[in-house]
């Protein structure tokens, strides 16, 4: 808490800040329609500069969390391993030693957050690989997979949601959206062993688990193993887009509704525009803010259902990686996986603010900021 001329201080230097950076903002060439986006309002500016700071401050926190809880559990990765369990106890000493695993707590999360400060994000004990190069592998596949059931999530609850709210009386649009909120009830875990077990072993149409085959990998061409790789995507993406796809949905649906009663709407339909005309120009645009907004409030459930999917299909991607450094007591791994992830989210979640400035003058202009 600061007093009042404190107060006024802190303002005055934020709102400098802004001008600032709205200058330098303007004075680059950027494209006419992107300009009222990349060259904000200040107060636009001032709405976005906290939500930076405050992601940044959930990253490092999330980090020194998760890295001193592991720390904290009874057992390390020496005592875990198989391999230590039969040698002599100077031996797994020395190894702790070499570690810095015989170090007080306190002293290991200094020590970690200092390197990580110097962009080291330290050394995986299981893989004995730097913990950069083990995300660095794992972290592709993971903005594959939630990129994938992302955008097919947003096509199939814009669709359904909107085809229920345009016309509510339609029995297949009725359907349709009661099947998507029986959906959402179920886990993620739930739908995929369904998906599993209807087109992985009943039918056998689609593969159940990994990110490429070896055969085609080693064998085909390129055109060939981008077939086979969104095959192997195809499964673990609807699991993910059919759980999400239901809040989406719900809330197209509401936002149809309301603008369909809309004096504009009434007015352009009286006036003789077309079914098409009227709901893709006139309806679609005032709906899309809010369902932009619900897909960044989903982001971070989102990134946990990724890890379940994950593990469920083997995807190689950070939620395995993440369980198996969880199994093994890998806390740099750890704490560098939910860092990244959640620098992944934060980052989404600001896009999303960005993207809602865009598509909303009201909010760009600093009227509901």
């Amino acid at each position: 808490f600061v007093g009042e001329g404190e107060g006024e201080v802190v303002v005055t230097s934020i709102d400098r800040s802004c001008r600032y950076l709205r200058r330098g903002l303007a004075t680059c060439a950027w494209p006419a329609r992107l300009r009222p986006v990349l060259t904000p309002h200040p107060i636009m500016l001032r709405y976005l500069l906290p939500r930076t700071v405050h992601a940044v401050l959930i990253v490092a926190f999330a980090a020194m969390a998760s890295f001193v809880l592991l720390r904290a559990a009874p057992g390390d990765a020496i005592s875990l391993s198989v391999e230590g369990r039969g040698r002599s106890s100077a031996a797994r000493a020395a190894v702790r030693e070499r570690l810095g695993l015989d170090r007080p707590l306190t002293e290991q999360v200094a020590s970690y957050a200092m390197a990580v400060l110097h962009g080291d994000l330290g050394r995986s004990t299981a893989e004995q690989r730097p913990v950069r190069d083990v995300i660095a592998d794992a972290l592709p596949a993971t903005l594959l997979l939630s990129g994938a059931g992302l955008c097919l999530a947003t096509l199939l609850g814009v669709a359904a949601g909107t085809a229920q709210g345009w016309r509510p009386h339609d029995r297949v649009a009725s359907v349709a959206g009661a099947l998507l909120t029986l959906l959402y009830t179920l886990p993620e875990v739930v739908v995929g062993i369904l998906l599993l077990g209807v087109f992985g072993w009943r039918w056998t149409i689609l593969p159940v688990g990994g990110m490429t085959d070896p055969m085609v990998a080693l064998t085909a061409g390129r055109g060939a193993q981008l077939v086979d790789r969104a095959l192997h995507l195809a499964l673990p993406s609807l699991a993910l887009a059919l759980v999400w796809s239901a809040s989406i949905a719900r809330q197209q649906r509401a936002s149809i509704l309301e603008i369909a009663g809309e004096p504009f709407i009434r007015t352009a339909r009286a006036a003789g525009s077309r079914p098409a005309r009227l709901l893709w120009r006139h309806a679609m645009r005032p709906t899309l803010p809010g369902t932009v907004a619900l897909i960044g409030t989903m982001l971070p459930a989102l990134a946990g259902g990724t890890v379940v999917i994950e593990s469920l299909f083997s995807w190689p991607g950070m939620g395995l990686l993440l369980v198996r450094a969880v199994a093994t007591r890998d806390a740099p791994v750890v704490a560098g996986a939910v860092m990244v992830m959640a620098a992944v989210v934060a980052f989404g979640g600001l896009l999303t603010d960005i993207a809602t400035g865009a598509l909303d003058p009201r909010v760009r202009d600093g009227a509901h900021v």
